[in-house]
C-alpha cells in the first residue's frame, strides 16, 4: 500500500488552500498533515479527526495567532522537517514545498510566494518594519524557495496564471489540475443575523479575505454615490478597520458567516464582485453554483473560470469607476442561469480527484468527494 503524506504552509485560517487540505484529508484520510502552525480554532473543524504534526514553532501562541510573524523562521523550519512516505503531497503557496522527504515530492502549488515575487501588490499596505524585513531577506529566500521548488518530482498548478508564474519562476512545467468547488446549492439555507433590517434580495456580494492584495477598496469605493443599490461584503482580515472607515451606508459588512448563511446569501444576491488580483476566482464559481453571474477583475484565474458574458463580466482595472461601470453593465444584461450552473459544474469535487489520481498515481478513496459548501477564501 502506497503511504502518503500531505504538507500545508500553516493551518491557522479558513481559504480556499485549507479547502484544498480538506479535499487531500478526504482523498487520503491516513495520511498525516505535517504544517508550520495549527489553530484548531481558526481552521476547519472536518480537520479535528486528522493526523495534523505541526512544527516546533507551534508551541508559540503568538506565532499561531499571527502567522506572518513566523516568516522569517518558515524556510529554515520546513527544511528542516524530514516526512517519511512514498508520495508527499506539498499544499503550498510559500514554505511547504521546502521539506525533505524519502519518497516522491509533488507540489501542488497556488502561486509562488506573492511576497517575494509580487510585494509591490501584497505588501502595498505593509508597515515600514514588514517592508524592511521583506527587503533585508528577500534574496536569500528566494534562492531557498527556487533551491526548495527544484527538489521536487512534480509541480501542479490551480490555474493558468499560475502555471504561467511557476515556469517564470522555477523553470518548471506544471500540470494545471483546478481546486474542487465544493458547493451545495440544495442544502440549508439561513438568513445571516447580522444582516441589516430590509436587505432581503437584489443586493450585490463581494465575498474575499479583507488582504490588500484582494482590493475590496476599489469595490467598496465604488458604492459611493450609486444610489438605490446595496453592497454586502462578507469576510474579514487586515484591512477591515480602513475598509469600514471609508464605506457609505449602503455597504454592510458580514465578517464570518455559516455555510447556510453563506449559500442564503449567494442565493439572494444579484451578482458578485471582485476586483481581486486572483490566482484562481473560486467564488465566480459558487455564485454560479446557484446561477448568478459575476463582476470581476480582468486577471489571474478569473480568465480560466469566467466565459464572458455568459458567466460574467471582466474589468480591467482595480478602479472603483471600473467596477462601478461593469456592475451597471452587468445589471442591464439578460443572464441565462442554467448555462451559468452548468460552467460551475465542470469544477466539481469528482473532477479534482480523479485529476489528483492521475498526478499522484495513487488511487484516491473511492467513497471520497462529496460536496459542501465552505467559507469565503
Amino acid at each position: 500500500m502506497t503511504r502518503v503524506a500531505i504538507v500545508h504552509d500553516y493551518l491557522t485560517q479558513r481559504g480556499g488552500a485549507e479547502r484544498v487540505v480538506l479535499a487531500l484529508h478526504e482523498a487520503f484520510p491516513d495520511a498525516p498533515i505535517h504544517t508550520a502552525l495549527y489553530d484548531p480554532a481558526a481552521t476547519y473543524a472536518e480537520l479535528a479527526d486528522a493526523d495534523v504534526r505541526p512544527l516546533v514553532l507551534n508551541r508559540s501562541t503568538r506565532l499561531r495567532r499571527s502567522h506572518r510573524l513566523a516568516f522569517p523562521l518558515l524556510a529554515p523550519a520546513f527544511t528542516a522537517r524530514r516526512v517519511d512516505a512514498d508520495v508527499v503531497i506539498c499544499s503550498s503557496s510559500g514554505w511547504a514545498h521546502g521539506v525533505r522527504t524519502s519518497g516522491r515530492k509533488l507540489v501542488y502549488c497556488y502561486t509562488p510566494a506573492r511576497w517575494l515575487y509580487q510585494p509591490e501588490r501584497y505588501l502595498r499596505t505593509a508597515s515600514t518594519p514588514q517592508r524592511l524585513t521583506l527587503r533585508a531577506l528577500g534574496p536569500l529566500l528566494r534562492r531557498w524557495d527556487r533551491w526548495r521548488a527544484r527538489s521536487a518530482d512534480g509541480y501542479a498548478a490551480i490555474s493558468t496564471e499560475v502555471a504561467d508564474r511557476i515556469r517564470r519562476e522555477y523553470g518548471v512545467e506544471a500540470t494545471r489540475i483546478p481546486p474542487p468547488v465544493r458547493v451545495d446549492p440544495a442544502g440549508p439555507s439561513t438568513r445571516p443575523t447580522g444582516l441589516d433590517v430590509g436587505v432581503e434580495a437584489g443586493f450585490d456580494l463581494c465575498v474575499s479575505r479583507l488582504l490588500a492584495y484582494k482590493n475590496v477598496d476599489a469595490v467598496v469605493q465604488a458604492w459611493r454615490g450609486a444610489a438605490g443599490t446595496r453592497l454586502v461584503v462578507v469576510g474579514d482580515g487586515p484591512e477591515a478597520a480602513r475598509l469600514r472607515g471609508m464605506a457609505t451606508e449602503n455597504v454592510t459588512f458580514l465578517p464570518e458567516v455559516s455555510e447556510a448563511e453563506l449559500r442564503w446569501l449567494y442565493a439572494h444576491c444579484r451578482l458578485l464582485v471582485s476586483a481581486s488580483h486572483e490566482d484562481f476566482g473560486l467564488t465566480p464559481l459558487e455564485a454560479g453554483a446557484f446561477g448568478k453571474p459575476s463582476v470581476v477583475l480582468r486577471f489571474g484565474g478569473f480568465l480560466d473560470t469566467i466565459d464572458e458574458d455568459v458567466t460574467g463580466v471582466l474589468f480591467d482595472a482595480p478602479e472603483p469607476q471600473a467596477v462601478r461601470a461593469a456592475v451597471e453593465r452587468a445589471g442591464a444584461m439578460s443572464w441565462d442561469p442554467s448555462r451559468i450552473r452548468a460552467h460551475a459544474g465542470r469544477y466539481s469535487t469528482s473532477s479534482f480527484f480523479r485529476e489528483l489520481a492521475t498526478w499522484t498515481g495513487v488511487p484516491v478513496l473511492p467513497s471520497a468527494g462529496a460536496d459542501t459548501t465552505m467559507r469565503p477564501s
